[in-house]
């Protein structure tokens, strides 16, 4: 089975000087049914790169004529970063456009930024690791716009620690409130493989998380690479399904339209 990548970034990311071409030629040559791009859109961010937003009117033309000129068909998700302050703006725009897929995640809190590091003055790891996970409480609590949580366990990615994994013990009661939550929206997490091609070398979220998703019931699981190159597209997605069948899943979710199918892990 080819499972295609549901978290990739194009050159319409700020962060990103992907090519679409490039990304639409290799899902061709993997045999995959379509190309899915998730491009970003922060609200409330601090950062200036991410202050200014695409034009998605523009983009779902440009999108159309790429998936005309290649002969292949292009799902147009997003991943929303997502702030409390601006919940409404975020449900306005995202009622505005037929999106196929919507991820939610959170990039910053309390107004300030993970990646600038700013998030962390003054904070322990501990502190630091649990005011991030309140956050995320707050949003699958009071944001229903997501189709998946984006990277769950993110937080580790930029903590200024020497050692920067945590236990999940340590913050279990939060985990499985947040898990649970999202269950109970019929919602759902991705594997996030972008942490294999860095010094961490795991998955978001870790292994005790996804186990702890299972028990509780859930079932509703993506995979994306989190490409920002072209070169990283579908990066660890096999192995990323293998992991999943190993922890006891069945299926795999794959989105267009806002619909869910689950693929059987073979």
């Amino acid at each position: 089975m080819r499972y295609t990548d549901h978290h990739v970034h194009t050159s319409y990311s700020p962060d990103s000087e992907a090519d679409i071409r490039d990304y639409i030629v290799g899902a061709k040559k993997l045999g995959l049914d379509f190309v899915m791009f998730t491009d970003h859109v922060d609200f409330g961010t601090t950062d200036e790169m991410f202050m200014e937003h695409i034009d998605y009117g523009k983009y779902f033309g440009r999108m159309k004529l790429f998936q005309e000129e290649c002969g292949f068909p292009v799902q147009v998700g997003v991943e929303i970063g997502y702030e409390k302050e601006n919940k409404t703006e975020i449900e306005e725009f995202l009622a505005s456009y037929p999106f196929d897929f919507v991820i939610g995640s959170i990039h910053y809190g309390d107004g300030k930024d993970f990646y600038l590091g700013d998030f962390f003055t003054g904070k322990d790891q501990n502190q630091a690791y649990q005011r991030y996970f309140e956050i995320l409480h707050e949003m699958v609590e009071n944001f229903d716009g997501f189709d998946v949580v984006g990277h769950l366990d993110y937080i580790i990615r930029y903590g200024p620690f020497d050692k920067r994994d945590y236990r999940y013990h340590d913050f279990s009661h939060i985990i499985d409130s947040i898990l649970q939550r999202i269950i109970d929206k019929g919602k759902g997490i991705e594997l996030n493989t972008s942490g294999h091609r860095g010094p961490l070398g795991t998955a978001f979220p870790k292994r005790e998380v996804l186990e702890r998703y299972r028990d509780l019931g859930g079932r509703t699981i993506t995979i994306g690479s989190d490409a920002h190159f072209n070169q990283d597209y579908c990066s660890g997605i096999p192995e990323a399904m293998e992991h999943l069948k190993s922890l006891g899943f069945e299926t795999v979710s794959s989105f267009r339209g806002r619909r869910e199918t689950r693929l059987t892990l073979g």
